[in-house]
């Protein structure tokens, strides 16, 4: 002890501080510990996390076997040491004196310090502290009652603390009657409640599963239980009944603190803080806008449930909103569900198929690499080079050569398809552009010259981030819901801080915000326009077959990028015309997506600012031909192929222009891909013929056939228009 007397200044100092240091009342800073989860503007709560879930026992009310398996996890040498490490100790002194971290927390005594009487700074004082409560607790504090004081106080995972909480929530029964395996499952998880998690996953129980081992191992060692109990408990974990779940995360909210959860883990606090360690926890999350988001996505979901024909169940059609501040990445809304503990699937954080929202990035991969929103593509049928399948545009529309601008507004297929094969690894190059906005490669991402059409699977949230990075100039942000943790002592110990990255061309953003704009002003998404300020944003329906499996708008303003995306049944992957409007001929991405989009966003910003988006300066061609005028809107005609039946149109609009996208199920020969989803999806090759799709890896996920013709081309009320007007040269589709 010498060492540790001469590092702390002397015997005179280490007498005064040992007889200055006073042991806490075990309870008394260990009782008011929730945490509370409050809206961004750190007064509204949210909710709260773990109140916590504890019945004292005393000593001799607990089973020797729990004590016995919990010493034998943590502390097999606990009834002899003297309550701490001394060469544990003696590295602690060392690291004080240097201003590192306290060292050799191992034993139970010091374990039950740590949980019961500090909190988790790191500060040289709690450090002292703690060095001279572990030694004077090993010398004042009875064995028994530092046992029971720790069996009462530890985190077990679940929101319980201590064993009788633990048998509770883990084994539905009372301490009293835990068996010898239950014990040492139970003192297994405590190691890591997280780590150890029992209905964590085949890993997790894996691991659990030879913890859980360890224990035994250490019991049989200490004579607490015989050969034949070990034999026995080794073979197998204890099964684990079905715990109902506290309905603390019933309804919509509860995806919110799942989500907040889940990030506070990501960012390096330990369940036992999050669950117990009375956290104040600030949200991005507006109080106003979530209402909003709750409201308007149940608005409509009922809605359209009740007008349909067939009275479809209301509760077998999703809707999933998400909000992200464009400025910081940060969430300010996410609906994702009606209630959580009865399906605990998030849809606003669920990649489903992005149909013609996709072409966005499309257009960005174009930009990039020397064309312009001038450039002229091949609006008409056509069957690539090399090519074994036709492309089309919905309900067989042929448009001559139209300009990008327009292709975007319009959504249509054949100018895209044209694009990407004109450009040096084009389909590499739209899925460069994707994940530069900030949309993660998932399914359904095969590098063929279909992928603008939205085969690709992206979530809600990715999406609306995606397109935030447009409306920042081309700074992309990481989505966080968490704005600030404090501790109960209002100590800040994480403040999330905007980390902009420019992963897109400033002014390549700015010129495809100007081209998404046409698609509010002239194209498939003008009832956004009713905003009364500056929107981009495009429409999707993705179609497998005759079926459409989801149904999108994305959009922005300045200050806030939404992203709406319908989906039915449990999977997310059925058909969702069982909804239409009865005017529609299917579930148009124009008609529920973009009205909950327009409502919601409506509320949204209602009071802010209206601020104009960056003025794009023209990109000049270097490629290709290039129209005439700038940017003309041509019209389009039909063709003589689809039959009446086949040419489906969406409620006329106020105007004679389209107000939503081709779809391709509607048409002979729709230019469609097999949906990709967690659950098997329906055969088809999205071309309406019901060719199979190639054998996926995935039992789950339909592949997108290398040349398929790909999804995206969004059904809308096209009026059959006059012969369109003399632009010039027709390009010629390559390969």
């Amino acid at each position: 002890m010498t060492f540790i007397i001469l590092g702390l200044s002397g015997l005179g100092a280490f007498a005064y501080l040992y007889s200055s240091t006073d042991l806490p009342d075990p309870n008394a800073d260990f009782q008011t510990n929730t945490t509370f989860l409050y809206y961004n503007d750190g007064r509204n709560q949210l909710g709260s996390l773990a109140v916590q879930n504890r019945v004292t026992l005393d000593f001799a009310d607990m089973p020797q076997v729990m004590k016995d398996a919990v010493i034998a996890a943590e502390n097999r040498s606990f009834w002899e040491d003297p309550g701490f490490s001394i060469s544990g100790i003696a590295r602690s002194a060392v690291s004080i004196a240097t201003g590192g971290e306290l060292q050799g927390g191992s034993t139970i005594t010091q374990q039950y310090i740590k949980i019961l009487y500090l909190d988790s700074g790191q500060r040289l004082s709690r450090k002292v502290k703690e060095l001279f409560l572990a030694i004077k607790i090993g010398r004042e504090m009875p064995k028994e009652e530092i046992l029971e004081g720790y069996l009462n106080t530890i985190y077990f995972g679940r929101g319980a603390y201590g064993i009788q909480a633990a048998a509770k929530s883990y084994f539905l029964k009372d301490a009293k009657d835990l068996t010898v395996d239950e014990a040492a499952a139970l003192a297994a998880i405590l190691n890591n409640p997280a780590g150890f998690n029992p209905s964590g996953g085949p890993e997790k129980v894996e691991r659990l599963l030879g913890r859980y081992r360890y224990v035994l191992d250490g019991m049989l060692e200490m004579g607490v239980i015989t050969d034949a109990e070990h034999t026995r408990a080794s073979a197998q974990l204890p099964e684990f009944p079905e715990v109902p779940v506290n309905d603390r995360y019933g309804g919509p909210k509860g995806f919110l603190i799942k989500s907040v959860e889940d990030e506070l883990i990501a960012q390096g606090f330990t369940e036992a803080e999050i669950q117990g360690g009375g956290l104040k926890v600030v949200t991005t999350l507006d109080k106003t806008m979530q209402t909003a988001a709750i409201a308007t996505a149940q608005k409509y979901t009922a809605q359209a449930a009740a007008d349909a024909d067939g009275s479809p169940d209301a509760a077998q059609l999703h809707a999933a909103i998400a909000s992200v501040d464009t400025g910081s990445g940060a969430v300010l809304a996410m609906y994702g569900g009606r209630d959580y503990v009865s399906s605990s699937r998030n849809w606003a954080t669920t990649d489903r198929p992005a149909a013609s929202t996709f072409k966005t990035f499309a257009t960005i991969a174009g930009l990039r690499n020397g064309f312009s929103l001038n450039s002229l593509f091949n609006g008409d049928t056509f069957t690539p080079r090399g090519d074994t399948k036709t492309v089309r545009n919905e309900f067989g529309w042929e448009y001559g050569p139209v300009t990008l601008r327009q292709a975007t507004a319009e959504s249509i297929n054949t100018a895209f398809v044209d694009m990407t094969e004109q450009i040096p690894d084009g389909p590499n190059e739209v899925i460069k552009a994707a994940n530069d906005a900030g949309a993660p490669r998932s399914r359904g991402w095969d590098a063929n010259n279909r992928i603008a059409l939205g085969a690709a699977e992206v979530s809600p949230l990715n999406m609306a981030n995606a397109y935030a990075t447009l409306a920042n100039g081309g700074q992309r942000h990481t989505t966080h819901m968490v704005a600030r943790v404090e501790d109960r002592n209002g100590q800040v110990l994480y403040e999330a801080e905007a980390t902009p990255e420019q992963t897109i061309e400033r002014n390549v953003a700015a010129n495809v915000t100007d081209a998404l704009t046409s698609v509010v002003q002239e194209g498939t998404g003008r009832r956004a326009a009713e905003l009364g300020r500056p929107v981009a944003g495009k429409t999707g329906t993705n179609g497998v077959d005759d079926d459409i499996t989801s149904a999108w708008f994305v959009g922005y303003t300045r200050q806030i990028s939404t992203a709406v995306m319908y989906v039915a049944g449990d999977s997310g992957n059925e058909d969702l015309d069982d909804y239409k409007r009865p005017q529609d001929r299917t579930f148009f991405g124009s008609s529920y997506p973009l009205m909950t989009w327009v409502d919601f966003m409506a509320q949204a910003t209602e009071g802010m600012p209206v601020e104009e988006f960056d003025r794009p300066q023209e990109i000049k061609a270097t490629k290709g031909s290039v129209s005439a005028s700038p940017s003309p809107s041509r019209t389009r005609s039909a063709s003589p192929t689809p039959s009446p039946s086949e040419s489906p149109s969406e409620e006329p609009s106020e105007e004679p222009t389209p107000s939503e996208e081709p779809t391709p199920s509607e048409e002979p020969t729709p230019s469609e891909e097999p949906t990709p989803s967690e659950e098997p999806s329906k055969p088809g090759n999205g071309q309406g013929q019901g060719q199979e799709p190639a054998p996926s890896p995935e039992p789950t996920t339909s592949e997108t056939p290398a040349a398929g013709a790909g999804p995206g081309s969004d059904p809308g009320d096209k009026l059959p228009p006059p012969k369109a007007p003399d632009l010039g040269p027709s390009p010629s589709p390559t390969a």
